[in-house]
């Protein structure tokens, strides 16, 4: 049977650069996947996957370290508490994970992406001939002109965020090795210091979870989009673990509060200006 049009506008309907599938072939960014088997790790395959090439074994250990932090928040996160609860309503493992990932947005799990933004301004402000103490007023300004929240920076939790040192330590010895540039990372430690200024005695004003993996991926050059997929993949393994956890305990569709708060005495809410 000869081959007719038609097959060359099936062929091109999913054509991807991603992966190859034939009958007997797995390819990945043409990497056969039995070579990648057992030899790449999944952090390297995630990079392989969304750059087209395997990473150097340094450029893995920053991106995985930055996936590692993200993981879990505790139940206080909404993505984990919709995971939860949707684990006793009998919709299965799958979808209690589907829901808490669908929690992520623009304001619960989109602050790395739109630090990654607001740090991509500031040096590329600077990158144009803009002294950068300048460029970074100048981006700050028009950032909390928009919103009085600052991506990646303050925590309404943790004084002072653990996750934040040793990922930058991480930063400061790729910096030193020549592995990254480092001028997101100098951009962040700016605003920080920027933020805090005239701020003494009152609470500061640290760089976050969010502020920190967004200085590692962009100095890995993701865009910054991916900031945000790649902290819902790394995300996801708290919901799953969470999820889990919670189809164990035998509780049936719980709510968001415990019996003893129920029923809520519903007050009108307060007009905003």
């Amino acid at each position: 049977m000869t081959a007719g049009p038609q097959d060359g506008l099936v062929a091109q309907w999913w054509a991807t650069a991603v992966s190859r599938v034939e009958p007997g072939i797995i390819e990945l960014r043409e990497h056969p996947i039995q070579d990648l088997i057992g030899h790449a790790t999944f952090v390297e395959t995630i990079w392989l996957l969304l750059r087209g090439e395997l990473p150097r074994p340094e450029q893995a250990g920053l991106l995985e370290a930055a996936l590692v932090a993200g993981v879990d928040h505790g139940p206080q996160a909404p993505s984990i508490a919709a995971a939860r609860m949707a684990a006793t309503c009998g919709v299965g493992l799958n979808s209690a994970v589907a829901t808490g990932v669908n929690m992520l947005g623009d304001v619960h799990g989109g602050a790395g992406q739109q630090c990654v933004q607001l740090l991509s301004e500031i040096t590329e402000r600077h990158d144009q001939g803009r002294e950068f103490d300048l460029a970074v007023t100048e981006v700050v300004g028009e950032w909390r002109g928009r919103s009085r929240y600052l991506p990646g920076f303050g925590h309404r939790f943790h004084p002072h965020d653990p996750r934040r040192d040793p990922l930058l330590a991480l930063v400061d010895r790729a910096v030193a090795d020549g592995l990254v540039e480092g001028a997101h990372l100098r951009a962040a430690r700016a605003v920080e210091a920027h933020l805090n200024r005239g701020r003494e005695g009152r609470k500061p004003v640290p760089m976050n979870i969010d502020g920190a993996t967004a200085v590692i991926y962009a100095e890995l050059g993701f865009a910054a989009p991916l900031a945000r997929g790649l902290f819902v993949l790394s995300r996801s393994v708290g919901i799953l673990a969470h999820a889990w956890e919670e189809t164990g305990q035998g509780r049936r569709n719980k709510s968001p509060m415990p019996p003893s708060m129920v029923p809520v005495h519903l007050v009108a809410p307060t007009a905003r200006p």
